[in-house]
């Protein structure tokens, strides 16, 4: 089956990293994982042996196709339920998730962002997330001291780990740059206690507008610069300070005292 460029496809062709990629979620027969975009099944193989129940959802009808023929057998007893469909489409609720459920997958890197943001803010989170991703944004979620919207927004819901680099000979066919295994456990509302989903997220978006400014000047799209001085003044940050240097504790320091 030739990849389709179109889809982002490279397919995982490396048994080490299949087996670190199901090991880094911990999956276990009691776990009922979510695959997004199973391609050849070398990554599904791996998690049939493990899980209870993998539900599989590929947006290639081709390999929709290839993939009922040679899992037939787990199909047809239930342990697998494949679905043709795009993932940042489809209804979560008719994949009849349950809370507890995971997601383990080797994604197009197209579509890395966005589909972080949908696992997260779904009505029915996942529990724990495993993705190999390309190295450069794994790195900026989990490793860079500098923070940016993409490692916040996953921050506030979970905790971010990498777990290792995956060069691109792990793939057929090699994509132009190396990738990594991320994984985000801990996942909850935890850190929307005291605040909401929506004022957090209105202020990191204003914050990051620009990032060369100074992120007061970036809030007064959203707040009167005099009480977000007198803010910054009584948390005692330095009022010169950029998105990129505040952490996502200080964020929340912000929004609640304002």
């Amino acid at each position: 089956m030739f990849a389709k460029k179109s889809l982002g496809q490279h397919f995982l062709i490396a048994p080490l990293i299949i087996t670190k990629t199901v090991s880094a979620g911990t999956v276990t027969h009691d776990d009922v994982v979510l695959e997004i975009g199973p391609g050849n099944g070398a990554l599904t193989k791996e998690l049939l042996l493990t899980a209870k129940k993998v539900v599989a959802v590929e947006k290639d009808r081709a390999l929709v196709e290839k993939l009922e023929v040679v899992f037939k057998k787990e199909i047809e007893n239930g342990s697998l339920e494949l679905i043709h469909d795009d993932i940042l489409l489809c209804d979560f609720e008719t994949l009849q998730l349950p809370a507890s459920y995971k997601v383990v997958a080797n994604i197009p890197y197209y579509i890395t962002g966005i589909l972080i943001r949908t696992l997260l803010t779904n009505k029915i989170k996942p529990k724990t997330i495993v993705l190999i991703v390309q190295k450069e944004i794994a790195e900026r979620i989990a490793r860079d001291k500098k923070e940016s919207l993409l490692s916040l927004s996953v921050k506030a819901y979970g905790t971010p780990r990498y777990i290792g680099t995956i060069k691109a000979g792990a793939f057929n066919p090699p994509p132009k740059v190396d990738s990594a295994i991320l994984l985000i456990e801990n996942i909850s509302l935890g850190f929307f206690d005291t605040i909401s989903e929506e004022s957090f997220f209105t202020a990191i978006k204003a914050g990051f507008s620009s990032k060369r400014k100074q992120v007061i000047n970036n809030l007064e799209k959203i707040e009167n610069r005099e009480k977000i001085v007198r803010v910054f003044e009584k948390l005692s940050l330095n009022q010169k300070i950029r998105a990129e240097d505040i952490t996502l504790g200080v964020w929340k320091d912000i929004l609640t005292t304002l």
